[in-house]
């Protein structure tokens, strides 16, 4: 059985809550587009590192390579092309519009993490 690891278990499910609660309650133009992105990252990160050993050099670099794939998905339009824009969950995880602010909100996050490691 894959070992869990509670600590980042934990900090998976605040950071996935707090997104929630972004989504839900927040609408304005920096906390929700770009501090969300920020969490985003790290929540994949922590989710990670819930169920893998892995270096958090390895991990941030793949966490980075997803995020990156998933808004240039966003840039060619995927979701249309698979018919999903009437989906809201489906638009709500792959998102609908690229932006190169999203990609420096992702590298934010990812530097966060390592630093925090680097401390730990």
């Amino acid at each position: 059985m894959p070992r869990i690891h509670k600590t980042y278990l934990l900090f998976t499910v605040l950071l996935f809550v707090t997104e929630v609660l972004i989504a839900l309650f927040v609408h304005d133009n920096f906390i929700r587009p770009y501090v969300g992105d920020v969490l985003v990252v790290i929540l994949l990160y922590c989710l990670l590192k819930t169920f893998f050993t892995i270096s958090p050099v390895k991990a941030a670099i793949a966490v980075l390579i997803f995020s990156f794939v998933v808004e240039g998905l966003q840039y060619l339009h995927v979701a249309e092309w698979l018919g999903l824009t009437n989906n809201q969950l489906a638009m709500v995880l792959m998102g609908n519009s690229f932006s190169w602010l999203d990609l420096l909100a992702y590298v934010a996050g990812i530097l966060f993490v390592l630093l925090a490691e680097k401390w730990n």
